[in-house]
């Protein structure tokens, strides 16, 4: 087990060097940053003080690896606009889309499951084809156009929740709604495949001839083993809703990282940018080791060697 982890961990770093190189070359495709972020009233004298200050005048392989090395001790530099730490703007948006990215799971698990697990277990009824018509439905809608035909009934028409910002608790209703319609269609759908092939199994006919109650069999038998692919995707899931948040964040202007990316991404903020995706990056890495963790611990049968 210590040497399995000890691997993922190194993947992690090595996924993450990726990462990092990606954003700090792509962000440069835009353009050199001080023409943007300067005054209007600045000449090219300043403009090249302001490079020299942020180390814009070194090249590009240089600027990297001072880069790397700063961003390991937690320093991605300054914004340019709000002169402030890009980790310090990183992290106080980091709560509001791990609250958010939290809640919308919290709904998808507590409506997939069940639908799942009775869907199966009733197979070609009509809740069974209901529920079904129901998840695709939810796999294919946008996430941008339910958070917004949510604003307009909600907000608009019945005037129930607000429709932007975070200064109300009711507030992370729809963006949570939003988030986890999707995951829940898709896990759903899921949940209904695993639980229909471990039905099937010798095993589970066994403990049905034996008179256990379904109820029984389903949470003490069958569902142990239908979890492993649904754990799996859950936490491929989980790790695109941080990374689907930045659509949701910007519908409904909820402060967290994601929009604090789009709104960097706007006026070209490469630092906080930067900060933002390898944020984002190391979450799905931290999500994906957890869950594979798990899974020893759902089937004490698996083994890392």
């Amino acid at each position: 087990m210590q040497q399995f982890i000890a691997t993922r961990i190194v993947q992690g770093i090595i996924t993450l060097i990726i990462v990092s190189f990606l954003a700090f070359f792509l962000v440069r495709l835009k353009g050199d940053p001080v023409d943007i972020t300067a005054p209007p009233t600045f000449n090219e004298d300043q403009k090249q003080r302001l490079r020299e200050l942020w180390g814009f005048d070194k090249p590009l392989a240089e600027q990297y690896v001072i880069f790397i090395t700063r961003a390991v001790t937690g320093d991605f530099g300054i914004a340019y606009l709000s002169k402030r730490p890009a980790m310090e703007l990183v992290i106080e948006r980091l709560g509001a889309t791990w609250l958010l990215a939290g809640v919308a799971s919290l709904i998808g698990l507590s409506v997939a499951l069940p639908l799942g697990i009775i869907s199966s277990l009733n197979r070609n009824s009509f809740f069974d084809l209901g529920s079904t018509m129901l998840a695709s439905i939810g796999t294919a809608m946008p996430s941008f156009w339910l958070g917004l035909m949510m604003i307009i009934f909600f907000s608009v028409r019945l005037r129930l929740l607000p429709a932007f910002g975070a200064l109300d608790p009711s507030a992370i209703i729809m963006p949570s709604l939003t988030m986890g319609v999707g995951m829940a269609a898709y896990l759903s759908r899921l949940t209904r495949s695993a639980m229909l092939e471990v039905l099937n199994e010798d095993y589970v006919r066994t403990a049905y001839s034996k008179g256990l109650i379904t109820r029984t069999v389903v949470f003490r038998h069958a569902m142990k083993n239908a979890l492993i692919p649904i754990m799996t995707v859950f936490g491929l899931q989980l790790g695109w809703l941080l990374g689907g948040s930045v659509v949701v964040e910007s519908v409904f202007s909820w402060p967290g990282l994601g929009r604090l990316m789009i709104d960097s991404i706007g006026v070209r903020d490469n630092t906080v940018v930067q900060a933002a995706l390898l944020f984002f990056s190391l979450s799905f890495i931290t999500i994906n080791i957890i869950i594979d963790i798990l899974y020893a611990v759902i089937d004490p049968r698996i083994r890392f060697d």
